[in-house]
């Protein structure tokens, strides 16, 4: 069995290396944290992740909560501060960085070139986050069947995602899901 010291560097070195990988923000990680989480470590099950992401969604404040919600599950209070700092510390300095090298060479064709070339990457990891949330999610044919529509709706409409969130809801409220 790990020892305490040990699970809080491993936390540390997981969220701090994977905060790098962040394009697109944190939710962009969520496959990493998946397989890190549930199949490498096996810290919790697949349904326990669904629920801190969903937590994590439905709370005010930044996506980069399920980081925060998965570092108190392994670690207590210790471990959400510590795996909240790894995930959002290397990022932070890295984009103070970047920022100033790109303000000093404005001019130059390089940064619109850097900014154009990671929108596609950054768009496939946030499809590659939805996929695994919805593998992970969704236990029954039924659950499948509302993802899909949902996301038909949102892609085909301007429909505000809040209602089939609401009739997501409604629906496992009455025992559907």
């Amino acid at each position: 069995m790990n020892s305490p010291v040990s699970m809080l560097f491993t936390l540390a070195w997981t969220f701090g290396l994977m905060s790098l990988l962040a394009i697109g923000g944190a939710n962009s990680t969520i496959p990493e944290m998946h397989r890190i989480a549930v199949d490498v470590n096996h810290w919790m099950n697949d349904t326990q992740f669904a629920d801190m992401f969903a937590i994590s969604q439905l709370s005010p404040g930044p996506n980069v909560l399920i980081v925060t919600l998965i570092g108190f599950h392994v670690a207590g209070v210790v471990g959400a501060l510590i795996a909240t700092f790894a995930m959002c510390g290397p990022s932070a300095f890295l984009a103070y960085y970047v920022s100033n090298l790109l303000m000093r060479s404005s001019h130059s064709p390089w940064p619109a070139l850097l900014q154009a070339a990671l929108v596609p990457l950054s768009i496939g990891l946030m499809c590659a986050s939805g996929l695994i949330l919805t593998l992970t999610a969704d236990r029954s044919w039924v659950a499948a069947a509302i993802t899909l529509i949902a996301a038909a709706l949102a892609i085909a409409t301007r429909l505000n995602p809040i209602w089939a969130l609401a009739a997501g809801g409604l629906l496992g409220f009455a025992g559907v899901l």
